[in-house]
């Protein structure tokens, strides 16, 4: 007998039952789909973190003042001034490993069109601020060293704040803008990045030159920055130095002593980003290792099933025998039927895993990621089921006595 002829013969034992067939692949396609699933939303996850933390700017470091202490109740980060702008321009020349670094200053405030207001946090900052934060501009241009220098009211705009002051589709560009009604010029409208990983609305943002803001908006403390450094590092391999680096720099610069603590804090959204990744990664490992346990169900009822066969067809298998089939014909032919029900579940498996992804993750707002090494790795493994959960009945049919068999009742 052929494979080919094996592979018909198994077919059309398996249609002979085709409720009972079902209900045994059913395990294989519930464990391959939830494996898939599974992995497709963790991977999902793990690119909405990436872009998410991508959008807040390119190996980014964030520098920030100290902390206060007054009557034992301690302040955060940021509530005692000891960054100064001499510090900033430290950083920006005497770091090799970073690539450029501002100030960010901000506040929230009203802000006023012809016939709309709006809410709205302002920062004040230079135009290394968009390199840093990886920010394009939609339409018009961004601010320069001279509006900073000169002390210009020119204002660039957020898309949220456009849509509320002006309308989703109008060109804000050229029109004005009140901030405590002080004029400010509109000169562009920044690219959409969405929300942050905090959930907050980048979009909902107004950025003007930094001396404009400490002159109209909000004073500044004189040497102090009140506000934070945003730094880039050359690359990501480099953030880890640029920290230490920036770290040695401002200890010297404040002259701590080797055993003081840090007048400042230094976060690091690369770090984090990778923690919450692998934390994302080890979640998503445990779900898919537990839905792969559905295929080893799935080939417990596969052996189960294929034992009640063997006893059903046992004087089918006499008659076989007794017409000239050998024993390892026999042992084909009953692991086909379990090799065709374990990969006919794992080919139903996949795609409505794939369907169940798409639902989920647009359910959940992630990009959905299916990753083929786990397709192929599913429908591999529910074939190697069929084959490991079938041998033993396999054994058993190849194995009867054609005597024995013929006489069964």
């Amino acid at each position: 007998m052929n494979p080919a002829q094996t592979f018909r013969v198994a077919l059309r034992a398996l249609i002979r039952n085709k409720m009972r067939s079902f209900l045994t692949a059913l395990g294989v396609i519930i464990g391959v789909a939830a494996v898939i699933a599974m992995v497709a939303i963790g991977e999902g996850a793990k690119a909405r973190v990436a872009e998410s933390f991508s959008s807040m700017g390119s190996n980014l470091l964030i520098v920030m003042s100290g902390s206060t202490t007054r009557g034992g109740a301690f302040g955060g980060f940021g509530s005692m001034p000891t960054i100064t702008w001499d510090d900033l321009k430290a950083v920006q020349t005497e770091v090799p490993a970073v690539r450029t670094a501002t100030a960010e200053l901000r506040t929230t405030v009203q802000v006023q069109s012809e016939d709309q207001n709006w809410a709205t946090m302002v920062i004040g900052t230079t135009p290394e601020y968009f390199e840093v934060r990886s920010w394009s501009l939609a339409r018009g241009s961004g601010f320069t060293q001279s509006d900073v220098e000169g002390g210009n009211k020119v204002a660039i705009l957020g898309q949220t704040v456009v849509d509320k002051l002006f309308g989703s589709y109008s060109d804000p560009v050229g029109q004005s803008v009140r901030i405590k009604n002080v004029p400010f010029q509109v000169i562009g409208v920044l690219a959409k990045k969405g929300q942050s990983q905090m959930g907050q609305d980048n979009d909902d943002t107004l950025i003007i030159p930094q001396t404009t803001f400490q002159a109209k908006i909000r004073g500044g403390l004189q040497k102090y920055i009140q506000g934070i450094i945003m730094v880039s590092a050359v690359s990501t391999e480099d953030t880890p130095k640029a920290q230490t680096q920036i770290t040695d720099l401002l200890r010297d610069r404040h002259h701590l002593q080797a055993d003081a603590d840090n007048d400042f804090s230094i976060r690091n959204l690369t770090e984090l980003a990778s923690a919450m990744q692998a934390g994302v990664s080890t979640i998503t490992t445990l779900l898919a290792a537990i839905a792969a346990v559905s295929l080893l169900v799935g080939g417990i009822g596969i052996m189960n099933i294929m034992l009640v066969s063997v006893t059903e067809r046992t004087r089918e298998i006499g008659i076989r025998m007794a017409v000239g089939a050998k024993s390892r014909h026999i042992l084909a032919q009953f692991l086909v039927e379990a090799l065709v029900l374990s990969m006919a579940g794992g080919l139903i498996g996949v795609g409505l895993g794939v369907l169940a992804a798409q639902r989920l993750a647009s359910a959940f707002g992630w990009p959905m990621q299916i990753r083929l090494d786990i397709v192929l790795i599913s429908v591999i493994f529910s074939a190697l089921v069929g084959v490991v959960f079938g041998l033993y009945p396999a054994r058993k049919a190849s194995r009867l006595d054609p005597i024995e068999a013929l006489r069964f009742e």
